[in-house]
């Protein structure tokens, strides 16, 4: 007892210092990473042995040294108080093009000098300089690319999904998804047209926007959401809110997409009923939304499902993946989510597994869940996509009982 009591004490003096080193160093973590991004690919291009002419050397470096003090500042006037577009647009452009010139200085200014050391290529100036055109060539291809992917209209990615409480007279509906649509600084109202039409086209029983449908308010990205109201289903179009909704004004986008046909699914569900058979389509709201402070917003599934019959198919939307938690625990059989972007830009996935237990595809949970997280629709902030492609998504439910012959 008394060196049970003894130890206690200790480990509880040494636990909370480190928290709290922690915690200070976590807030340090906006500062240091700019500073990261811009001097590591600075000096692997310009100061790690390649002896630039001294001009090249000095406009180089003076470059670099504006995007570190640059891109903070438009991002804060594009994304702080005064929300202007286009300080946002050269703001994420820039945190963009930083992350994908860090990775890569990093991956080859590694691997491939000590590859052309190891083969004996040259001279130190040498294999110096050819890193550094090698990471600048590699950065302007995958920044091409990753712009064209992040603008273009998605493919459509076509899965059946086989739910084992599905009854048989619900064979065969059609869900189509479509998540973070993030609208926002660059106008993509053509796009967003572009978008409804491609998902028209899969004649779904069920379309499901599952969050995050843009960055800034409803009124002031109203144009480009409102091609949503041309989306046509047979049965619903269900949508719930996104953790960016709850940083504009998150009821001004409930009521919007009430206002364009779809229905909101705040805590709550509806009956979707096929040849005899009933699947419940329930919704909540996202895991961040009871912080937010809107009176009446929080992640509530008790609520979601009051009054369902517990004997019946849940289909779930829940913005995050790492909302099956609660969903394995209440015998859900189906979520629908999206949030993670599949990372946006390789390899920024790695952090994204960190918050979040899916990054992509189907995934199942506990005993009987299933979780399919969409790579997202649209962008968030830089506009590229690099390994990680946008979609639309169809689903296809399956029943394991065989219908009925006629």
């Amino acid at each position: 007892m008394t060196d049970t009591s003894d130890t206690r004490p200790a480990e509880g003096e040494t636990q909370e210092p480190r928290q709290s080193r922690l915690h200070r160093l976590a807030r340090y973590i906006p500062m240091i990473a700019p500073v990261l991004l811009w001097a590591v690919p600075c000096w692997v291009l310009l100061h790690s042995g390649q002896h630039w002419p001294l001009p090249v050397t000095v406009v180089g470096t003076v470059l670099f040294v504006l995007g570190l003090i640059g891109m903070p500042l438009a991002m804060v006037r594009g994304h702080g108080r005064r929300q202007l577009d286009r300080a946002a647009i050269i703001g994420d452009t820039l945190l963009g093009a930083s992350w994908v010139l860090f990775t890569w200085s990093v991956l080859l200014g590694a691997f491939l000098r000590l590859a052309l050391t190891v083969a004996d290529v040259g001279e130190s100036q040498d294999r110096a300089r050819i890193v550094a055109w090698a990471v600048l060539g590699t950065t302007a291809v995958l920044l091409g690319w990753g712009y064209a992917e992040a603008r273009r209209v998605p493919r459509v990615r076509r899965l059946d999904v086989q739910l084992p409480r599905l009854g048989a007279g619900l064979d065969g509906l059609r869900v189509a998804l479509i998540t973070d649509t993030h609208y926002g600084p660059l106008d993509r109202a053509r796009w967003s047209a572009r978008v409804c039409e491609t998902v028209n086209a899969l004649e779904a029983d069920l379309v499901c926007h599952t969050g995050d449908i843009a960055d800034g308010t409803a009124e002031r990205r109203r144009a480009q959401a409102t091609p949503l109201g041309t989306v046509r289903a047979t049965r619903a179009r269900v949508y719930v809110t996104g953790n960016h909704e709850y940083y504009s004004e998150a009821q001004g986008w409930v009521d919007l997409m009430d206002e364009l046909g779809w229905e909101p699914l705040r805590n709550r569900h509806l009956l979707l009923e096929r040849g005899g058979d009933t699947l419940v389509v329930a919704g909540v709201d996202d895991v961040t939304a009871e912080s937010s402070g809107l009176a009446g917003h929080r992640a509530h599934l008790a609520g979601a499902l009051d009054g369902a019959d517990p004997d019946l198919p849940v289909l779930l939307l829940a913005h995050q993946p790492k909302f099956v938690d609660r969903a394995a625990a209440a015998g859900i059989d189906l979520q629908l989510s999206g949030h993670t972007h599949g990372g946006q830009i390789w390899p920024f996935h790695h952090l994204v597994r960190i918050d979040q237990p899916a990054l992509a595809g189907l995934s199942h949970h506990g005993t009987r869940t299933l979780l399919y997280t969409s790579r997202g629709t649209g962008f968030w902030g830089p506009p590229f996509r690099v390994f990680a492609p946008s979609e639309i998504t169809l689903l296809v439910l399956r029943s394991p009982h065989p219908p009925t012959s006629p």
